[in-house]
């Protein structure tokens, strides 16, 4: 997590919101990081945890990123967990709930329902407190 947030704190300084994304192998070696760059690159997908994934499957040579992890500073978003459902990763840690677009545990359980054709394991709360005060000192300079 701490690895995310240094992306997280790459976003804040570029003016995006700050999340930040990991995508770890099997063996626990990094094979991508991102942050959120919607603003900066005109693209309303550009979210953390999509760049991560993408750039972990070109670096692997496939889409699916089975035995990886996707550790993001935030709960993804129905899209995020979406993509990471689509991606068969095993595992989702997150640091800050998101109340209000928080689709792996908050509003909707994506990652983990039945109906799909995959499920990944859900650890939420790492360092959530630091993860939420860097999106809360983030809105509050912006007010």
């Amino acid at each position: 997590m701490r690895e995310a947030l240094l992306e997280a704190q790459k976003a804040a300084a570029a003016g995006e919101v700050p999340v930040g994304a990991i995508v770890v192998s099997a063996e626990g070696d990094i094979l991508s990081r991102a942050h959120n760059s919607p603003v900066g690159m005109s693209d309303p997908t550009a979210h953390a945890e999509i760049l991560a994934l993408r750039e972990a499957a070109r670096r692997t040579g496939n889409y699916r990123l089975t035995g990886c992890r996707l550790v993001v500073t935030i709960e993804p978003c129905p899209m995020c967990a979406g993509a990471a459902v689509a991606a068969r990763v095993a595992k989702i840690i997150y640091g800050a709930a998101d109340p209000k677009a928080g689709s792996v545990t908050t509003l909707y359980n994506i990652a983990s329902d039945p109906r799909l054709n995959h499920r990944a394991d859900i650890v939420s709360g790492v360092l959530a407190d630091e993860c939420s005060k860097l999106l809360s000192d983030f809105f509050r300079e912006r007010r």
